[in-house]
């Protein structure tokens, strides 16, 4: 599930409410799943994978995740991230362009105390993207933090991080590949809306 705080009154931001709603009344798994993209400067190459988004608050779309994973040091030397979205329930798939940037601390912490314990344990044993012997020694580093670590206190290397868009692009698929897809684009005095063809 998504949270939505303060919703932006905007059509851009209006239209992606309206499809997540149209998805959960049609049982959508993995709603809050998104693939972000993002830029390797020492690598000089795009990395992609999937985390939940669990929170648009106003313009800023909210995840979290491991400060010190890859694709945290991606995020610090190229702020620019692609996002996707697809509902195969209501056959939509939502493009996005934005820009990202941590979560104020106090915020980590409000929203960690709210998370589960078990989720909270993995979130402070892990060494995200790390190279570790077995997956045993993973999961009795997992239990050895369930039993013994205070598990409502947030980690410095764990917390948010939210995105603006820029460029958010609707694709429903249509009969014959009559695809529907309508583009806004961020410009200074508001959101341009292009029609693209299919």
């Amino acid at each position: 599930m998504i949270e939505f705080k303060n919703l932006h009154f905007e059509e851009p931001y209006i239209k992606f409410h309206n499809f997540y709603k149209a998805a959960l009344q049609n049982n959508q798994n993995f709603i809050e799943a998104m693939s972000i993209s993002s830029y390797s400067i020492l690598k000089n190459e795009v990395d992609s994978r999937f985390v939940n988004l669990k929170l648009v608050d106003g313009d800023k779309f909210i995840f979290f995740t491991n400060y010190l994973s890859s694709k945290a040091k991606q995020f610090e030397t190229h702020n620019q991230v692609s996002v996707l979205f697809f509902w195969d329930s209501i056959y939509c798939q939502i493009r996005m362009k934005g820009y990202i940037k941590k979560l104020p601390i106090i915020e980590n912490k409000i929203y960690f105390q709210k998370r589960s314990r078990r989720k909270n344990a993995l979130a402070i044993s892990s060494n995200q993207s790390r190279v570790i012997n077995s997956y045993d020694e993973i999961i009795k580093k997992y239990n050895d933090t369930l039993k013994n670590a205070n598990l409502l206190e947030c980690p410095d290397y764990w917390g948010g991080y939210s995105f603006v868009p820029y460029k958010i692009e609707f694709w429903e698929g249509k009969e014959y590949r009559l695809n529907k897809r309508n583009q806004y684009v961020s410009e200074a005095n508001g959101w341009k809306h292009l029609i693209l063809e299919p």
